[in-house]
């Protein structure tokens, strides 16, 4: 057996297949998307995996008995400190699977907080990531939070001496969140200040979203020559990046590269991330990027699509669809998609690695941006002087006048524009 460093976890990954599950996804791809996300985790030596197929599960231990101890096998044969269940599991049966095995485990919800406490870089992914962490373990308070002062480093949910005070541990976490959110509004007040500066800008903002992995840091990266960083690997980028693009054949735009979306992201997550995604919310274009090679691309964009509308994104923001990594497929199906492409209506399939079909689709973005711009006359009393600054600030009057009961402008604006005046 070959040796592994000290301060790796040798981890074992099981994806339950329940048959009673009409929404289950196809079961070798849910593993193999399960051990992407433990790779996704340097201090974790994935040693193996498996599939466990079940016609239900079981309320107390997940799984049945034999299956049980067919695992403990394996986890006992390869040494294996830490198991990772891809889905649900419940406090109870985590503790009594722990128990059985003699092991720690997380489940997929777990695990997508450790990754997203390793990456988060800035202050605010940083307090997100605590707070949703700290709502996951109130409903379960499987170990002791007591002590809440300990510093997380990698791993850091899996520790602790056990189940203690259970109603004091909950008070703490409460103590704890109730300190992270008012560090957290600060932090989003000045969020908040950033983008009204940007809305006096006269710049459209493009969103990109997407499933993780899809190539949205590679595209954000071409688009605006900045080093955002892009590996082959899940939640590759989790902080958003925003840079200012010139279109060739258009007005400048402010691009947005936002965290990825996962199948049954956990809530905690979606409402402590809420106040990055706002980003989204307030974009005039959505750019949606898929992996058109991945074999399960309709079930992310479905993924995709159900985020966004809890979000809030409305259906009448405009979307632009992008099938990217036209290079990872055979020329028979990148041909195909491309044929594809070209019959549905904002949709381009591009690689965004060599740079095919992206000036089509900046073309696109510029039309839809130029088609969006409308031309009315507004009325405005003289007193309202704040909204009249803010019109010129935007640089969308074309001629003023006044009369005896104020101000009349004939104004050239983007929807987006028109909604962020309404709301002054």
């Amino acid at each position: 057996m070959s040796e592994t460093a000290p301060d790796v976890t040798r981890a074992w990954v099981i994806h339950p297949e329940i048959k009673s599950d009409p929404d289950r996804r196809e079961a070798s791809l849910a593993l193999a998307e399960a051990v992407s996300l433990a790779h996704a985790l340097p201090e974790l030596d994935v040693v193996g995996s498996e599939i466990a197929r079940l016609p239900r599960p079981r309320a107390g231990l997940l799984f049945g008995s034999g299956k049980i101890d067919e695992i403990a096998a394996h986890l006992k044969d390869n040494e294996i400190t830490l198991v990772l269940v891809d889905g649900a599991v419940t406090p109870v049966q985590q503790r009594n699977l722990e128990k059985a095995w003699k092991v720690k485990l997380l489940d997929r919800t777990g695990l997508i907080l450790e990754i997203f406490s390793d990456r988060a870089a800035t202050r605010e992914g940083v307090l997100q990531v605590e707070m949703a962490a700290l709502s996951y373990q109130r409903t379960r308070l499987v170990r002791a939070w007591t002590h809440l002062e300990r510093q997380r480093g990698g791993l850091g949910f899996v520790g602790g001496p056990g189940e203690t005070q259970i109603e004091a541990d909950r008070r703490a976490i409460d103590t704890q969140l109730v300190r992270l959110r008012r560090q957290l509004d600060k932090v989003v007040k000045t969020r908040s200040l950033h983008r009204a500066a940007r809305a006096k800008v006269p710049y459209p903002i493009v969103a990109l979203v997407g499933y993780t992995n899809a190539g949205k840091s590679t595209l954000f990266n071409r688009l605006t020559g900045a080093q955002v960083m892009a590996k082959d690997m899940l939640f590759a980028t989790l902080d958003p990046t925003m840079r200012r693009v010139e279109l060739d054949s258009g007005p400048e735009v402010i691009l947005s590269d936002t965290v990825g979306f996962i199948s049954d992201l956990p809530t905690e997550l979606v409402a402590s991330f809420r106040a990055t995604l706002e980003e989204v919310l307030a974009a005039d274009i959505i750019v949606h990027v898929r992996d058109i090679s991945h074999p399960e691309t309709e079930a992310q964009a479905e993924d995709v699509a159900a985020i966004l509308n809890d979000l809030g994104v409305d259906e009448e923001r405009t979307q632009i669809e992008v099938w990217n990594k036209l290079d990872a497929l055979p020329d028979d199906l990148a041909d195909a998609a491309r044929a594809r492409a070209v019959r549905e209506e904002n949709v381009f399939a591009i690689s965004a690695l060599t740079g095919e079909g992206i000036a089509p689709l900046l073309d696109q973005v510029a039309e839809v941006l130029q088609a969006a711009v409308t031309t009315e006359t507004l009325h405005l009393p003289y007193a309202e002087g704040r909204k009249r600054a803010w019109l010129f600030e935007q640089d969308v009057v074309e001629e003023e006048r006044q009369n005896e009961e104020g101000f009349e402008f004939d104004v050239r604006w983007s929807a987006m524009q028109k909604a962020r005046f309404e709301g002054l």
